[in-house]
C-alpha cells in the first residue's frame, strides 16, 4: 500500500474518479475523459496579467493541482502537489477562421493525458478571429466536472478583475479539495450513512425490473429478444462497436427559455425535473411504455464547501418513473421532484456498486442495459454572483468534444452566457445514434415540455395527443 509519493501524502480514489477509471480502463480512446472547453471575452485581455491570474488560481485550488500514481498491484491513489509547473502559452488565431480555430481546438481536446505522476489539466490564452480574448481549457474528468470547470473558470475571471478594476474586489478563498476528500473516504469505509444508501437502492432495485427504451421505439429491444431467444427480455444493448463520436449542439432562444424557468420556479420545481419529465414522456410516446428509466447526474454540490472545492463530484444514477397516461402532466411533475429529491438523499452511494448489484439481480446478456441516455443539466453560469458586476461584457464559451464515448447517448443541458438560453449538448457514438435522430428528439422534446407549462392540469396522454 502506498503511503506517500514524492513526499506527498496519497489518498484512495473516490467512487466518482473510479468510476471514470471504470470506463477509461474499457475505452480503447483514453481521451475519453478529457473536457475541453474555451471562455473568451469581448475585451482587449492583458495577457500577462491573465498568466499570472491562471497561477494564481491554481495556486488556490488543491483540486487544480492533483497528479495521480499508481501502486505495484495496480491500485491507484491521488496526491496534491504544490505547485503547478507549466508554461501557459499564447496562441493568436486573429489571422485564421473560426471554423480553423475551433478544429485547432478540437484537435488539442483529442489528446489524452499522461495518468501517472503528471500535471491533469492545461491552459492557453488565445485571441480568436472574431477578436474576443480569453483562455482554453483541457482538464482531465478525474480532477474536474463541469461545475467545477465553471468555478475555476471564474476564479481567474475574477482575480484578472480585481487587479484590472478599481471597484471589483478580490475573490473570496476556495474550500479544501483534501477535506472534502477525506469525508468523501470515511463515507467509504463503512459509515452509518453507507449502510443506509446501500439498503435503499437494493430495495429499489429488487422492486422490479426496469424496461429498455429505444431512441427511435422498440426494434433495438424486439432485436436483442430475437438475438437471446428470450421474448420476455427487458434490457438491451444500446452502444455501437465503436466509440468514436461527435457532439451536436442544438439552441433553444433566450424567451422561450425564461418561459421554462419561470414555469419551474412558479411551481417550486427544478429545470432538471421539466428536462426529465420531457425526455421520458418522448420514450413514452415512442415505446408505448408507462415504464421508462434513463441516467440522470447529480452534481452532489449542495453546500458551499461542495460547491467551491473543485474535483469530480458528479454520481449517475437511473431515474425510473412509471407514469400512466392518465397522470396529469403536473402531478407527474411533483412525482419526479418528490423520487429526485429522496435521491438526492442518497446519492453518495457508490454508482459502480448500484449497477453491480442490479446485473446480480437481473442476469442480463452481457453489454445490455435499461437506460437508453444519460442527462446532465449544469445550472451554473458564469455571470452568476461576481462577474455581473463587470457590466454588460459579452461572453463566450464553448465545450470542444474528446473524439470517444462509452455511452451510446449523453445530453448535458447548459445556459449560455450570451443571452442565458439553453444549449442542448448531445454528445454521442456516431455508429450509434445519428444527427436525424437526434433533431427528433430534440423537436418532441421541446414541444412536450412547452405543451405541458401551457396546460399542466391535461393528462400526459393528452399532451401527446397535442404534440
Amino acid at each position: 500500500m502506498m503511503r506517500k509519493r514524492k513526499g506527498y501524502p496519497v489518498y484512495p480514489l473516490t467512487a466518482a474518479q473510479k468510476f471514470h477509471f471504470f470506463y477509461l480502463d474499457a475505452c480503447p480512446n483514453k481521451a475519453v475523459v478529457n473536457i475541453g472547453t474555451s471562455l473568451t471575452i469581448e475585451v482587449d485581455l492583458e495577457f500577462d496579467l491573465l498568466r499570472k491570474s491562471i497561477l494564481k488560481a491554481y495556486e488556490r485550488s488543491e483540486a487544480m493541482r492533483l497528479q495521480f500514481a499508481k501502486d505495484k498491484d495496480g491500485a491507484w491513489y491521488q496526491y496534491v502537489v504544490d505547485e503547478v509547473k507549466q508554461e501557459i502559452p499564447f496562441v493568436d488565431f486573429s489571422d485564421q477562421t473560426m471554423e480553423e480555430a475551433e478544429q485547432t481546438m478540437r484537435k488539442w481536446t483529442s489528446v489524452p493525458f499522461e495518468h501517472e505522476d503528471s500535471p491533469m489539466s492545461r491552459m492557453v490564452m488565445i485571441r480568436m478571429p472574431d477578436g474576443f480574448c480569453g483562455v482554453y481549457l483541457l482538464a482531465d474528468h478525474l480532477i474536474m466536472d463541469a461545475q467545477s470547470m465553471i468555478c475555476f473558470l471564474k476564479d481567474i475571471i475574477e482575480l484578472y478583475s480585481s487587479e484590472m478594476y478599481d471597484e471589483i474586489p478580490y475573490p473570496k478563498e476556495m474550500s479544501s479539495y483534501l477535506e472534502q476528500l477525506q469525508k468523501d473516504l470515511a463515507y467509504e469505509a463503512g459509515s452509518k450513512a453507507k449502510e443506509k444508501d446501500e439498503a435503499f437502492f437494493k430495495n429499489l432495485i429488487e422492486s422490479s425490473e426496469p424496461i429498455y427504451n429505444g431512441i427511435d421505439g422498440t426494434a433495438k429491444l424486439e432485436m436483442e429478444r430475437d438475438r437471446q431467444k428470450n421474448p420476455k427480455l427487458r434490457a438491451a444493448v444500446n452502444v455501437s462497436d465503436s466509440v468514436e463520436s461527435d457532439l451536436d449542439i442544438f439552441h433553444l432562444e433566450g424567451e422561450p427559455t425564461k418561459r421554462l424557468m419561470d414555469f419551474c420556479s412558479a411551481n417550486h420545481i427544478s429545470l432538471t425535473c421539466l428536462l426529465l419529465m420531457g425526455l421520458r414522456t418522448y420514450f413514452q410516446k415512442l415505446n408505448g411504455n408507462d415504464d421508462v428509466s434513463i441516467n440522470s447526474a447529480i452534481a452532489r454540490r449542495a453546500t458551499l464547501k461542495e460547491k467551491k472545492c473543485g474535483g469530480t463530484r458528479i454520481h449517475s444514477f437511473p431515474f425510473r418513473t412509471v407514469i400512466p397516461k392518465e397522470t396529469k402532466f403536473i402531478d407527474a411533475l411533483f412525482e419526479i421532484r418528490d423520487k429526485q429529491n429522496e435521491l438526492f438523499r442518497h446519492a453518495n452511494y457508490n454508482p459502480v456498486a448500484y449497477f453491480a448489484y442490479r446485473s446480480s439481480v437481473y442476469k442480463n446478456p452481457r453489454g445490455c442495459t435499461y437506460e437508453p441516455m444519460s442527462l446532465t443539466y449544469q445550472p451554473m453560469t458564469l455571470k452568476e454572483k461576481g462577474l455581473d458586476q463587470l457590466g454588460d461584457i459579452r461572453y463566450k464559451t464553448k465545450w470542444y468534444p474528446n473524439g470517444a464515448t462509452t455511452q451510446g447517448m449523453y445530453l448535458t443541458v447548459m445556459h449560455r452566457p450570451e443571452d442565458n438560453g439553453l444549449d442542448f449538448n448531445f454528445e454521442h457514438q456516431i455508429k450509434a445514434v445519428s444527427r436525424k435522430q437526434l433533431e427528433y428528439l430534440y423537436y418532441y422534446l421541446c414541444k412536450i415540455m412547452f405543451k405541458g407549462i401551457e396546460n399542466p392540469n391535461l393528462s400526459v396522454g393528452d399532451i401527446l395527443k397535442l404534440v
